[in-house]
Formats: C-alpha cells, structure tokens, sequence
C-alpha cells in the first residue's frame, strides 16, 4: 500500500495550501440504523463532524456511535467540475474506540456526468492481530430530484455486494432521508433487508 501512503502526503501538501483561506462548517445527524456501504454498524446512532473548504480542496472529521465505542474518520482531498462533468480524489481513515473494529485507510476516487456518478475506493485494512487485509469498493449511483439508485460492492479480500434505493429532501434547512437497503448474505449476514431513516442540519460557522 505504498501508493496509498504516497497519495496521501501529495494531497495533504495540496489541502494545506489552502486550509488557510478555507471555509469553516459543522454538521449533527442521526440515523435510525447506522449502516455503511450495505454494512449494519449500530441502531439508533447520532453523527457529527467539521470541514474546511476551499476553491475545492476540503479537510475534515467526522465521529458517530457504534455499537461498542465511537468511529472517527479524518479525510481530505479535492473536488472539482468541469462543465456536467465531476471528479474527486481523497483520503480517508476510519478509526474506533473500544473493540468494534479496527483501522481502515483507502484512497477515494469519484466522477459523476449528469445523474450518472461512480465512486472507487481502494483501501487497507489493520484486521486487529491477523494480517492485513486489501479492499475495493465500487459504487455506481443514478439520482434524479432526490431520488437515487444505487449497485455497490468489494472485491480483492472482502466480498460482497449490496443495492440501495432512497431519497432525501431539505425542508427548513433540515435534510431528511429515506433509504432501503439489500444485501446478499457475503456483505450483511441476516439483516439482509433494512429501511434507514436520517435527519441532518448543517452549520456554516463562518
């Protein structure tokens, strides 16, 4: 994972240049079922994070209950768009108090035409005391006035692929989600069926 590390000191070179002028946000959520990507992590779980932005570039964290301790992420890496066309590439790592799981660090790559959008994130996974592990994730998404569709999945040490079906709206600055996901029994095990409602507010503290 030599590329990974190497990608990652490029873009916190890049973000760094610009965290100086960058625009200073917070963000609180909650979740009737924590799920991610087609994965359960707990019930009833509240969120929150902060992020700087500027001209593209972004740095941030973001925390959330799980069932034995909290998740951490940090993340940063820059967006663009070029006409209907959008890319990203960034850096995430996914930590955790207590005993819930253990550290993951992926390099993420995105693009998007019009509705159509596609996320790739390559990644390592600590795997507490066994070897680690490497991952991708895929993710192909169309969304259309709120409403989206989405196939996703792992291949390389993990397996698994899951569909998800939602839509979210924003009423009095309050964002409000629907979502219904299917797994197969490699991603989820039992919980193969999940309705998840979320309700958000974002902060601009600038």
């Amino acid at each position: 994972m030599r590329t990974i590390l190497k990608l990652s000191l490029l873009l916190i070179l890049l973000c760094a240049s610009a965290v100086a002028q960058a625009q200073w946000s917070a963000n609180l959520g909650y979740a009737s079922e924590y799920h991610f990507r087609g994965i359960f992590q707990a019930k009833s779980s509240a969120s929150g994070g902060f992020d700087y932005e500027n001209n593209g570039f972004y740095v941030g964290t973001w925390a959330a209950d799980v069932d034995d301790g909290l998740e951490v992420d940090g993340y940063f890496g820059y967006g663009g768009e070029s006409g209907d066309f959008s890319y990203s590439v960034g850096f995430t790592g996914y930590f955790y108090t207590g005993d819930f799981d253990d550290t993951y660090k992926e390099i993420n790559l995105g693009g998007g035409y019009g509705m159509f959008s596609v996320e790739v994130a390559v990644g390592e996974y600590d795997n507490f005391d066994g070897p680690t592990q490497d991952y991708t994730y895929y993710a192909l998404m169309l969304e259309h006035n709120g409403f989206y569709g989405k196939y996703a999945g792992f291949s390389q040490d993990f397996d698994g692929e899951y569909f998800e079906f939602g839509w979210g709206t924003t009423i009095s600055e309050i964002d409000f989600g629907a979502s219904l996901i299917l797994a197969n029994d490699d991603l989820i095990g039992d919980e193969d069926e999940t309705l998840v409602f979320t309700i958000g507010k974002s902060f601009d503290l600038e």
